[in-house]
């Protein structure tokens, strides 16, 4: 059985990291760089990076900044962000990115997904899906998480896998930020409908969060971002807690 993944993200915003409560209320979090070597020493599996502010100008400078973590951290890490065309991706990974997360791109041009897969392979490719529950169903958003689709969550994960996808990055905005829990039921019936990883995000707030949306779904991994920030949950804590509690995670 394959080891469950502990993943903090960091959003960054300028050049700094930042947090916010159901994608708004941002706040500062610190230095990407300094972050991410601290949770290299605290064992975090892997990392990602989210420019929420990208555009075309940032994307430089953004990519400047992926080389300088790449130079620091030998942990792998997804970024994302801002990634329209296959030139972007080819930017971040030749920065020293190992996985390119896309978005709304990957939405309003699936063969986008493809073309990266084609030339990367797919395990660099991160399907990133903004889900919010309607009132009947689990809906996709993009832009952002400001435009709502016409498409359920669990059929855009496995449209994006038959495209090429590699993993589904899937954060619930009802739950982001606000540290009562993963959203289950969207994380389960997403994990269950693909072959392959998905990574469980928005939500966490206690470690035993994390040991319930491992149980009660099929994800590969689970995201946090604040209770990483802030000290509140440290990793090394987190996963001896879950190790205890017959969850295999890396040590």
């Amino acid at each position: 059985m394959l080891k469950k993944r502990i993943i903090p993200c960091l959003d960054i915003k300028e050049g700094r990291t930042v947090k916010g409560v159901n994608f708004v209320d941002i706040r500062d979090a610190g230095d990407p760089v300094e972050l991410a070597k601290k949770y290299v020493e605290q064992r975090a599996d892997e990392l990602v990076f989210l420019d929420i502010t990208a555009t075309i100008e940032k994307r430089k400078t953004f990519a400047e900044l992926v080389g300088k973590i790449a130079a620091e951290i030998n942990l792998p890490f997804t970024v994302g962000g801002g990634i329209s065309t296959i030139e972007d991706a080819a930017l971040l990974i030749s920065a020293g990115a190992d996985k390119v997360s896309i978005n709304t791109s990957a939405f309003k041009n699936p063969g986008l997904i493809t073309e990266i897969a084609r030339r990367f392979g797919s395990q660099c490719v991160v399907v990133a899906i903004d889900a919010r529950f309607t009132g009947s169903d689990w809906m996709v958003y993009i832009e952002a998480g400001n435009t709502l689709t016409p498409i359920r969550a669990v059929d855009w994960a496995k449209w994006a896998e038959k495209q090429g996808a590699g993993e589904i990055l899937l954060t619930s905005m009802n739950a982001d930020g606000t540290k009562a829990g993963f959203s289950i039921e969207v994380t389960r019936e997403v994990s269950k409908s693909v072959n392959i990883p998905v990574i469980a995000s928005g939500g966490a707030g206690t470690m035993e969060h994390f040991r319930e949306v491992f149980v009660k779904t099929n994800c590969s991994a689970a995201l946090a971002a604040s209770i990483f920030h802030y000290g509140e949950i440290p990793i090394p804590e987190l996963k001896e807690y879950l190790s205890g509690k017959g969850i295999n995670v890396r040590r």
